[in-house]
């Protein structure tokens, strides 16, 4: 890039976009590098990072950046082309005009794409266009125009840029305390939902003013990179120039596509540093490039024969995929309630470690229920949970079951197979049951749909972006039971709670909380009184006796490790409570939450049959294993060896030792178990390519 000097101290930008560019690139580098010296800062001690680790972080954090950096700059190239003089001649402006207008036209009309897609897309589209078609006007008809309207656009364009920059990272941080990684398919997720997201991000933080704070860093740091230059403005290129430039961005765009691809093809055994040398805008884009994962190209695989048969042994299942479960020994059939509780980590419990005394009620509930001391979540969001409990199957790669909407797996759930034993099944929810498409899976599968949505306005005492508080849905399923206990017909309810989530907020002279209130430990304590205060209302009705409570965590409230799946983050309680039915005893066998229905139905004398993965741990051929996973990393433990499935057909096994302050290390196998990584490929290759097959309608 070329600057003439003038004589004053202020050099003139020939080009100007290059100059946008440089400075840009310079800013991204430099903050990208302050934004991995914080989440090295900020992550647990166990990250255990060395000297090594950090310059490595810091040095391929550099080439990810710079190649990041110059492919976000690529739509500044497109700015350029619009800095010429030729669309305003009069026979070329009078075309841009009529097209402009046609285009304005056709978005109003009720016919347009626009109006198909639906959404906010008419809205933008009408915006946008009737925009360029006032902004290009004023420009045509009023030259004098024309060289300021150019300078506001560019400096415009580079505070977007800046802006943007500043709040993505800003968000890169937030994510970062929430989930321990860089953006994921979990961002990419949340963008659908901009309803909730948005809503939890305004009431987690202090939304305008760090918006204010960001407006006044965008204009100091576009007045500072720009105070020494001057825009040249007319004439910058004629047809020649402009091929070279374009040439030269071409070749910039490839260098940092190549910068990206080499920086985002290194691994380490340490998962952090992985994360915090990755770019969190490249990282993204993969993810939304990438959300749905065909298993047969992505995943190690057994002959089709072979692994029908290794998964119907495996889940002690016949030739048709089939197996009995319980008996016809009880005269009466009991209810059923599964409280899933959102993010429920072990280690807020006193039996796991925990010193602060978050869970009163749920520690006392341990000594008088049945308690799963080793039980492992599927994964490490709500639909995976849902799906585990709902299916008992092990994990699908990519998205959950729950949100493929072409799946028809949901036929196999525990509501159709309850609902065929004269069960009348329930899924209760505080939120809008849109999210996650929960409404659309249950509703299909044999469940009745209570959301926030038919709560009454005396109802709610309390609610959040993310719905009513657990005391008002739990409230709310009382009365739904009263009305099930008369209808004659048994029930089954699985209730999802929503107040142990950002922005931790929840009905206030509840709980006693030193320091401040909306803490995930504080939330974690008013949903455990909510739990306790359920119960006892509970005991007071007829059908409390023939009644069974299962208390179980959708997944850890943080999935974040050395490893990219870290045992000790999918430790989740679990306690069955029926104090009438049911005494109290510890399971301290390894097992899974796929486990939990078939174990209780099995309990209950609750004769089905069943195409479950999910064992009965009482059973003597049950074996102690666990599955966990996250989007793309499928994982299989078993006698303390943890294989994991990832793509692009990689395995690793791991050696999992289990430290006294409750946490795990994953040492690599120098030697693979073969037999161990054959039962994690029949698993998981059957339930994500075959077992679809065994619906029924």
């Amino acid at each position: 890039m070329k600057f003439g000097s003038s004589r004053s101290s202020v050099a003139v930008s020939r080009n100007p976009i290059y100059l946008i560019l440089l400075k840009f690139l310079s800013l991204y580098v430099v903050v990208g590098m302050l934004l991995r010296v914080v989440l090295m800062l900020t992550t647990p001690s166990s990250a255990g990072f060395t000297w090594a680790e950090v310059v490595r972080c810091l040095l391929v954090g550099v080439l990810s950046d710079v190649g990041m950096g110059v492919l976000l700059s690529a739509p500044l190239s497109v700015l350029y082309l619009g800095l010429n003089e030729v669309k305003y001649r009069r026979s070329v402006g009078a075309i841009i005009l009529i097209l402009l207008l046609a285009a304005f036209g056709y978005s109003l009309w009720p016919g347009s794409i626009f109006y198909e897609y639906g959404g906010g897309a008419p809205k933008v589209a009408h915006l946008f266009l009737g925009w360029k078609l006032l902004s290009f006007s004023l420009r045509y008809f009023f030259p004098r125009l024309r060289e300021p309207w150019r300078c506001v656009s560019l400096y415009v364009a580079w505070g977007v840029y800046v802006g943007l920059f500043l709040l993505v990272t800003v968000g890169e941080y937030m994510f970062w305390q929430e989930f321990g990684v860089r953006y994921n398919f979990i961002a990419v997720d949340y963008l659908v939902y901009t309803h909730e997201v948005i809503g939890n991000i305004m009431e987690s933080y202090a939304f305008w003013p760090l918006c204010g704070v960001l407006l006044l860093f965008t204009l100091a740091i576009v007045w500072w990179q720009s105070r020494r230059y001057k825009f040249k403005l007319k004439a910058l290129y004629g047809p020649k120039l402009l091929v070279v430039h374009l040439g030269v961005y071409l070749v910039m765009c490839l260098l940092g596509y190549g910068l990206v691809g080499f920086s985002h093809s290194l691994s380490s055994g340490n998962q952090y540093v992985t994360q915090v040398e990755q770019n969190g805008a490249c990282d993204f884009v993969l993810a939304f490039c990438n959300n749905r994962l065909e298993y047969d190209k992505f995943y190690p695989m057994l002959p089709e024969q072979q692994c029908k048969s290794n998964y119907l042994k495996l889940a002690q299942l016949d030739s048709t995929g089939t197996k009995i479960i319980g008996d016809y020994r009880s005269s009466k059939r009991a209810n059923i309630v599964l409280l899933t509780v959102e993010s429920l980590s072990a280690d807020f419990l006193t039996r796991y470690g925990n010193r602060e005394h978050i869970t009163p009620y749920l520690d006392k509930l341990m000594q008088e229920g049945l308690v799963f001391d080793s039980l492992y979540a599927n994964g490490n969001r709500t639909v995976r949970g849902l799906e585990a409990l709902s299916l008992c199957v092990p994990p699908s790669a990519g998205e959950s079951i729950i949100k493929q909407k072409e799946n028809c797996m949901g036929q196999l759930s525990i509501g159709k197979v309850l609902d065929r034993l004269g069960y009348r099944s329930q899924f209760l929810y505080g939120g809008d049951s849109y999210f996650d498409n929960m409404g659309d899976f249950f509703s299909k599968n044999g469940y009745e749909v209570i959301d926030r949505n038919v709560f009454k306005p005396g109802e709610v005492t309390f609610a959040n972006i993310w719905g009513v508080c657990d005391e008002d849905m739990l409230n709310k399923s009382l009365s739904v039971f009263d009305k099930d206990a008369k209808s004659g017909h048994p029930f089954f309810a699985q209730i999802m709670t929503t107040s142990n989530h950002h922005p931790y907020t929840y009905p206030e002279g509840r709980i006693k909380v030193d320091g401040d209130p909306h803490t995930r430990e504080a939330a974690v304590k008013y949903t455990d009184y909510a739990i306790g205060r359920f119960l006892q209302q509970a005991a007071l009705h007829p059908w409390f006796k023939n009644t069974v409570f299962i208390i179980i965590a959708d997944h850890c409230a943080s999935s974040a490790g050395k490893t990219s799946l870290p045992v000790y983050r999918y430790h989740i309680p679990c306690i069955v409570y029926a104090p009438a039915l049911l005494k109290p005893q510890v399971v301290s066998k390894v097992c899974s939450q796929i486990d939990v229905m078939p174990t209780v139905l099995s309990l209950l004398h609750l004769r089905a049959a069943v195409h479950f993965a999910g064992q009965d741990v009482f059973s003597p051929s049950f074996r102690p294993r666990a599955f966990m996973a996250t989007y793309q990393d499928l994982g299989y433990l078993e006698d303390n060896c943890l294989t994991v499935l990832s793509p692009v057909r990689k395995v690793q096994q791991y050696r999992v030792e289990y430290l006294a302050d409750g946490t795990t290390q994953e040492i690599p196998l120098a030697k693979p178990r073969s037999v161990y990584l054959q039962k994690a490929l029949a698993y998981y290759q059957y339930t994500n390519m075959y077992l679809k097959k065994q619906c029924r309608p």
